[in-house]
């Protein structure tokens, strides 16, 4: 269950890398009601998504030659050590740790797999501000083309502890906990990429769930504000009812409708 409670390795910030800016503020505002507030002429175009005045994401300027996706950040308590465990891990640096004003320190990275992250060290900005709550992360999960090589460099960086779940038709999914966490304190899943997805073009991401409180008519209103379909209104047992989509802008995002509000877990399928 992810919580505004942050430990190392526990996903703490997300953000939207958008070519237009417009564009995801409206959309997001339809679908998940949220309202957007400028982080001021210093910020360079950067922003903050609110829900209920309290932060749920932050949005921003696509960076040259990147491509439209929603990243998620991990804790970390020394941004410029976790990038020499990526290097040592056999990852890559793509941003070098690097002050963000007075709020925090931020870094970001490659895996070996090829799927991109990046970490916040917080200083005045602890991080967001509500999670697992309607309107707000409730999930994060990665799709990778080696699932041995993506959960080795994961322990190696943040020391998560992982269990594997089967789903049957020999695919595993890997639930993941911050270091020394219990259970219930599981914050994300790792899963295979099937070769039906990778003739499809899909390549390793990380993506998030945002919690609803009614899938379908999240769905149906993502649909009619310009998304495309991955994964339709599907039930997942023990979980709840999720979706996935492509937004206008052409970012990968799910919505989930937990059984339990918050609390999470696997959903075994994978949208392209």
């Amino acid at each position: 269950m992810l919580t505004t409670t942050y430990v190392p390795g526990a996903p703490n910030w997300l953000d939207l890398g958008s070519p237009d800016l417009e564009t995801s503020r409206t959309f997001y505002a339809a679908v998940l009601g949220w309202e957007f507030r400028s982080a001021g002429p210093e910020g360079g175009g950067y922003g903050f998504f609110t829900s209920d005045g309290k932060t749920v994401a932050g949005l921003g300027p696509l960076d040259k030659g990147a491509r439209p996706a929603w990243t998620v950040y991990f804790h970390t308590a020394d941004a410029d050590a976790t990038a020499k465990a990526v290097e040592s891990a056999g990852g890559r640096v793509r941003v070098a740790p690097k002050d963000v004003f007075s709020h925090g320190r931020m870094a970001a990275f490659t895996d070996p797999t090829g799927a991109e992250f990046a970490v916040w060290q917080p200083k005045e900005t602890g991080g967001l501000e509500a999670v697992a709550v309607p309107g707000s992360l409730a999930w994060t999960e990665l799709y990778t083309t080696d699932a041995k090589a993506a959960k080795d460099f994961y322990r190696a960086v943040f020391s998560w502890q992982m269990d594997d779940k089967e789903m049957g038709e020999g695919l595993t999914y890997a639930l993941l906990r911050p270091s020394g966490g219990g259970p219930g304190t599981e914050h994300g899943g790792l899963m295979q990429l099937l070769p039906v997805n990778l003739e499809a073009g899909s390549t390793p991401e990380w993506h998030p769930y945002f919690e609803v409180a009614d899938c379908d008519a999240a769905a149906t209103k993502a649909v009619d504000d310009g998304a495309a379909t991955l994964i339709p209104p599907t039930n997942a047992p023990g979980i709840g009812r999720f979706a996935m989509f492509l937004d206008p802008v052409d970012a990968l995002f799910a919505v989930l409708q937990s059984d339990r509000r918050g609390q999470g877990g696997q959903t075994g399928q994978t949208g392209r």
